[in-house]
């Protein structure tokens, strides 16, 4: 499949347009996490959606983004599950609200340690037809720590097929080299 010949942006300049968008043209950093979420859930129909979709997230912003993926997707009735790789306590500003918004479906959420839960995260992993990765976003720097390592070595054993909101987590988006795992 050719790729568009698009730029690729550094991790500043990512940043630079999200703050662009919000103080220039006024947009709230909300509606930014709505529209990325929802063009992730367009991608996924466009690519074809056979069985359920797991949405495995972080603490961050790219969590948040995997929130709005999972409600559009049951709007969507897809088949789909959250499952929160910190704890739903860390989450803050926008990841929080969408992480409020979700509790009131009926889409499940499960928050896992997987210091002590591993088993458990590979049984949430098994059967999924997608695998979302919301993990880690543009941020993230050198090698992942403990638990999304796991995570990351986990979401690659699987024979699901997998798509990395804003960048596959482990990735350096600004140099372009995967950590270990990636």
């Amino acid at each position: 499949m050719q790729l568009p010949d698009i730029p690729i942006l550094t991790r500043e300049q990512t940043r630079q347009v999200d703050r662009l968008a919000v103080t220039d043209y006024g947009m709230s950093s909300l509606v930014l996490m709505e529209n990325a979420g929802r063009g992730v859930v367009d991608k996924l129909c466009q690519l074809g959606i056979v069985g359920s979709v797991v949405v495995c997230c972080g603490h961050g912003n790219n969590a948040g983004d995997g929130l709005v993926i999972a409600r559009h997707l049951d709007l969507r009735r897809v088949p789909v599950r959250v499952v929160l790789l910190s704890d739903p306590a860390r989450l803050a500003g926008d990841a929080a609200t969408n992480l409020a918004i979700l509790r009131k479906t009926a889409v499940p959420i499960d928050a896992v340690d997987l210091a002590n839960e591993l088993p458990r995260f590979e049984e949430l992993l098994a059967g999924a037809g997608w695998l979302v990765d919301a993990m880690l976003g543009t941020g993230a720097q050198g090698n992942p720590r403990p638990p999304l390592d796991v995570a990351i070595a986990c979401l690659n054993r699987a024979p699901a097929r997998r798509l990395a909101v804003d960048v596959p987590s482990g990735l350096d988006c600004e140099t372009g080299q995967p950590g270990q795992p990636t």
